[in-house]
């Protein structure tokens, strides 16, 4: 199947939102081109909050002043503080001139700092409206810049060294028995079930973000789908979190007790063949595939009455904006640059080679595994999880709080601490929600 088809696909199937914050990060890192550039030709200062595409925003920058002339300057946000990198930057006489807006909520406090894309250059680009972001007044704010899913990743030739095969994991009953077999045979196989789940800032988003998903997602789905945050939660699935939570941190390379504090590379350990599942997303299809080239990307199961029929977590946190509060040099500047990314050849490629997917005419197909994975799901039947964790109100208290629970359920999984973790969920929210919402 071509990736446009599967592209298609996904978007039929899909109910796509844009994403909240609380991305992954690493140190705040500055371009490394520099120079100033005259008002003419406007400036480009791009605050990046993907840390995976830092290296190559770096070169794609350099590349683009090198052609142009044009002076362009990416920043990195450090892990789970880019809504505070941003309002401290927007401080500044040197304002980003692009920046992102993931969610509604970001919608809300950022909308009066981004132009309206309709109609622009990099709006004509598109192949899709499924990842715009609009204000209540209907101003196109922010627009996708790449499509993501993410699940459980699998080392197929590690299952079959242990005696079993993809085709077995259906369920979580079913998933939780290769699991479990695996991590009893460890010292015997000489690897694990899963990869570390350290509860840092650099790995405790894979849980408190995307794991949680699956609790929002069957709670959206109950209620017909969700436009905006709920006030309140009903906890419906959080026993459903617990079953695949507790199965992923008991059934690997690292002791619980020892995740708080973090140190651990899961994504080295998967790499290098000491564990047989990681918990991520696509983006990492171009890191594991050097080395796992038939790596593959499961389904959450976590117990969920027909979840066989279940497919991959499909969206996109990743939504440029244009400040509007920079010059017209400058915001026509970025959006040239913006421009020259999605329909370069060589920048587009290098986008795609680091993104899986951009949605834009001009930009090239996609190699990427963990997509096709999802698209094939879809074309099997299977419900897409969408990604409703888009809503967690406040969300880096929200997860703060989260991750404090669990970091104390890790160290003594007592039915108590369990307790502690339910009401971080269900009471976390709506202590949020209301925190935000007066």
């Amino acid at each position: 199947m071509s990736f446009k088809k599967v592209f298609a696909s996904l978007l039929a199937a899909a109910m796509l939102v844009g994403c909240g914050s609380g991305s992954t990060g690493s140190d705040t890192t500055a371009s490394s081109t520099s120079g100033s550039s005259d008002s003419e030709s406007g400036r480009v200062y791009f605050l990046n909050f993907k840390p995976e595409l830092d290296e190559t925003l770096q070169e794609l920058a350099a590349t683009y002043t090198d052609e142009t002339g044009v002076e362009v300057q990416v920043v990195t946000a450090a892990s789970g503080t880019y809504s505070q990198t941003l309002t401290a930057e927007m401080d500044k006489s040197a304002k980003p001139t692009l920046f992102v807006i993931g969610n509604q909520a970001g919608v809300r406090e950022w909308s009066d700092y981004a132009i309206d894309l309709t109609g622009t250059a990099i709006a004509n680009e598109l192949s899709t409206d499924a990842y715009n972001l609009y204000d209540e007044s209907g101003k196109l704010v922010s627009i996708g810049y790449c499509y993501e899913c993410y699940g459980i990743i699998v080392n197929p030739d590690l299952l079959e060294q242990a005696g079993h095969s993809l085709d077995e994991i259906t369920n979580f009953d079913s998933l939780k028995a290769v699991v479990e077999d695996i991590h009893a045979r460890a010292d015997e196989l000489g690897f694990d079930a899963f990869s570390s789940s350290d509860m840092d800032g650099s790995s405790s988003w894979r849980f408190t973000g995307h794991l949680a998903n699956l609790e929002y997602y069957y709670e959206e789905r109950d209620a017909g789908g969700w436009t905006e945050a709920p006030a309140t939660l009903t906890g419906a699935y959080v026993e459903n979190f617990k079953n695949l939570y507790d199965l992923i941190i008991n059934n690997s390379l690292t002791d619980p007790k020892d995740l708080a504090t973090g140190g651990h590379d899961a994504e080295n350990e998967f790499k290098t063949g000491q564990a047989a599942f990681f918990v991520n997303g696509s983006w990492e299809y171009a890191a594991v595939s050097e080395d796992v080239p038939n790596a593959r990307m499961i389904p959450y199961y976590c117990g969920v009455a027909g979840e066989e029929k279940a497919g991959l977590n499909c969206g996109t946190e990743n939504c440029w904006a244009v400040n509007s509060q920079v010059s017209e040099a400058d915001q026509q500047a970025t959006i040239d640059f913006m421009v020259w990314l999605v329909s370069d050849s060589f920048a587009a490629s290098k986008m795609v080679e680091q993104l899986g997917v951009l949605p834009y005419k001009n930009a090239p197909e996609s190699a990427n595994g963990f997509l096709a994975d999802a698209a094939n799901y879809t074309d099997n039947g299977c419900y897409v999880m969408d990604w409703a964790t888009n809503y967690q109100p406040n969300v880096d208290e929200y997860r703060a709080g989260l991750v404090a629970a669990l970091n104390q359920y890790d160290a003594d999984q007592s039915d108590a601490n369990w307790a502690n973790v339910e009401t971080a969920f269900v009471q976390g929210w709506a202590t949020q929600y209301a925190a935000v919402n007066n």
